[in-house]
């Protein structure tokens, strides 16, 4: 029966009925309570892990009580199984206030409920636990002289003494729960590299006098940040020649660093400590400087350091079928995780795939994470992979992140079914202000990893891409495939920083992969750069159904295939590109079928040359049909370098229309049609947004 429900629930994920996948979750836990009398602990802030864990508080002696730690719960968990409890659920209810994790919570294959009776960690009702990897610094006193003019009489200083021992290094701080910015030169906007990056090994660059200087060489802290295209890197300086204006980094930039005048900028360096707000450590001395912002008070301030970079884990060892199950985290808050930094430093090759997260998952089978607040992280926040089936992350805020938000896979094809990670929901989730030290992090990430569903989620306020699905360039072998993306609301993506980029952006073949009622809207990449696109199918981007999708105010077009096969796009809006780019992109001319484009409306306004098509359109090998296009200000409307009656010759849209599509109010964003609309005369069929993004709301 039970590997009957098991497969019922990957076959609802296969046909993309989301809903239905989760009702499988919903139905297990209805009937828990039909399977034995429930068995609860408590962990209380006021508890001690010497007593029982079987009261919500202390008794009137003090004899019993709660649990101190989730960890005491979690191993009388394994000693209530121990004991021969084999049925019926569990669940450890959790008080509010803070709980300071002395290392991650890890949950092993012993720790696992069952199918039918999850083992549950959940917030005590109307109370908010906080789960914190950082620790309170304490201690303050103004700071000495130390040569830095601006910073003259503004200072704070507390010595830690675990910093001096070589026993903490902390890379974040937090003040009243707000991140505070690490010392960093200029203040503002960037330095300029002179003409191009040497890209050897280690890389080289000539910069503007006055930008480094000599002694930083000799400081293995600072750190120089850079940007390539749609990625960074953060790396140390090995050398500087004054005399030619030169410095060597620790490692090898990309490959494909190759913009002249790219821009970098100084963190971590003591004579950058000059506007308040800002704060610099010192490794050697272990003394941290703070400038605090007008009206703050440190002796009155909680001031916060991290002092972990995970705060949960999963550890399942799939290879050996040993996984961790039936775990359920729900109501919590977890807060304050760090990032780590190498010798040689970090070079990110694209969506900083490589970065660990503060919920780590590997080998877990039927785990979710439910209702969580995850908050001033260094890294990604979630994270299911390494023989990860069936999980879901639900209802959750993810906000002020160091890095993105889920990450679902691996980079790497799976060797074996055993470590496949399929199958798994990322669902009303609000996932905002992140890639604040890693940019080119991503809201939701998929490698190889099949079979997933990302659904009402709201994904905004990225560097780089919402939804990356895919992790394989061209048209090899793939594991991503059969991957859902479904009623997003993904916005405000870019903010100038990076280039290069989509609200949903995919990689490799991918059969049954459907992108399907998202909105997608305020795209806005790096100016000096390119790339600020809707839906982005990029390298080997293939068998991709994208239908139903509302893509409005991109830099540049509304969809953008690089190269691929066998793509369909239908029944979507594409409105208000750039008018001085294209709104549809191909970038190459293949010798198969790249996409069919039909029932498609696309809506922009007059520019200096206003396209429609941008790119590669000799081949033929593509197919336009029954779509409604519009431009405001009128004029002879050109399809690549064809006239319409040229393009239809070709045997491209020849049912197609130019015509106002007579949407409601598109001025402020009303895509409705007006019965009269032409589109309907094409097959156009209206689709409903208003079950669009997240149930969370007020999230920021």
């Amino acid at each position: 029966m039970r590997r009957l429900l098991l497969f019922f629930g990957v076959a609802l994920l296969l046909m993309g009925i989301q809903g239905q996948a989760s009702e499988m979750f919903a139905t297990r836990a209805r009937h828990v309570a039909a399977r034995g009398v429930e068995q609860v602990f408590y962990v209380s802030t006021r508890g001690r892990d010497s007593w029982s864990g079987r009261l919500s508080a202390p008794n009137s002696t003090r004899t019993d009580g709660p649990f101190r730690t989730l960890a005491r719960a979690r191993d009388a968990v394994r000693e209530l199984k121990l004991k021969g409890h084999s049925s019926g659920p569990v669940r450890v209810s959790v008080r509010g206030g803070l709980y300071e994790l002395a290392g991650p919570l890890v949950f092993a294959p012993r720790d696992s409920g069952t199918e039918d009776s999850p083992i549950t960690y959940a917030a005590y009702p109307h109370e908010t636990p906080v789960l914190s990897g950082g620790r309170k610094i304490v201690g303050w006193k103004p700071a000495p002289d130390v040569g830095v003019p601006a910073a003259r009489g503004h200072l704070w200083a507390a010595k830690i003494a675990a910093v001096r021992e070589g026993q903490w290094y902390f890379r974040e701080l937090f003040v009243n729960g707000v991140r505070r910015r690490r010392a960093r030169l200029p203040n503002a906007g960037f330095y300029h590299v002179v003409g191009k990056i040497v890209l050897q090994t280690p890389a080289r660059f000539t910069y503007h006098e006055g930008d480094i200087k000599a002694a930083w060489a000799k400081d293995p802290d600072v750190e120089l940040i850079g940007l390539a295209h749609w990625a960074e890197y953060r790396l140390h300086i090995a050398r500087v020649d004054t005399a030619s204006h030169t410095v060597t980094l620790s490692d090898a930039c990309q490959p494909y660093a190759t913009s002249s005048n790219s821009r970098y900028w100084i963190e971590n360096t003591l004579e950058a400590l000059d506007e308040p707000g800002e704060w610099y450590l010192s490794r050697r001395s272990g003394v941290l400087y703070y400038w605090p912002k007008p009206g703050e008070n440190l002796k009155r301030t909680v001031v916060v350091a991290p002092r972990l970079t995970t705060l949960v884990h999963f550890q399942g060892d799939p290879d050996a079928g040993n996984t961790v199950h039936d775990i359920v985290l729900r109501g919590f808050t977890m807060a304050y995780t760090d990032w780590s930094l190498s010798k040689k430093g970090y070079v990110d090759l694209q969506a900083s795939y490589d970065i660990p997260a503060a919920v780590e998952a590997e080998g877990a089978h039927r785990c979710s994470v439910e209702r969580c607040r995850l908050e001033h992280l260094g890294q990604y926040a979630v994270e299911f992979h390494r023989g990860s089936k069936y999980n879901q992350v639900i209802g959750c805020e993810m906000t002020d992140l160091g890095g993105g938000g889920v990450k679902l896979g691996d980079p790497k094809i799976p060797p074996s079914e055993k470590q496949a990670t399929e199958g798994n929901i990322v669902r009303d989730n609000h996932i905002h202000n992140l890639g604040i030290v890693y940019a080119p992090a991503v809201g939701v990430w998929i490698g190889q990893s099949s079979d997933n569903t990302v659904a009402h989620n709201e994904i905004n306020d990225t560097f780089y891409s919402g939804v990356s699905a895919g992790w394989t360039w061209g048209y090899g072998p793939s594991a991503a495939h059969g991957n859902v993306i479904e009623f997003n609301n993904i916005h405000d993506i870019g903010r100038g920083l990076l280039s290069d980029m989509g609200c949903i952006y995919t990689l490799g073949i991918q059969p049954g992969t459907v992108e399907r009622n998202n909105i997608c809207h305020d795209i806005t990449r790096y100016k000096k750069g390119y790339g600020g696109w809707g839906i982005y199918t990029d390298e080997g981007s293939s068998d991709i159904l994208i239908e139903n999708n509302l893509v409005y105010r991109t830099e540049d077009g509304g969809f953008l295939q690089h190269y691929g096969a066998n793509n369909t796009v239908r029944n979507n809006i594409f409105a208000f590109g750039n008018p001085g780019r294209s709104q549809v992109f191909r970038s190459i001319n293949e010798n198969h079928l790249s996409f069919t484009f039909e029932h498609n409306i696309v809506y922009w306004r007059d520019g200096k040359d206003g396209r429609l098509l941008g790119g590669a359109w000799d081949d033929n090998h593509y197919k336009f049909d029954d779509n409604l296009y519009y431009r405001l200000g009128g004029g002879t409307l050109r399809f690549a370098k064809w006239t319409l009656q040229q393009w239809q010759a070709r045997g491209q849209d020849v049912h197609s229309l130019i015509a106002n599509p007579q949407f409601r109010d598109p001025a402020h964003d009303d895509f409705t049609l007006l019965p009269s609309s032409p589109a309907f005369k094409l097959g156009f069929k209206p689709f409903k947004l208003d079950q669009v993004g997240s149930g969370i709301k007020g999230g920021g």
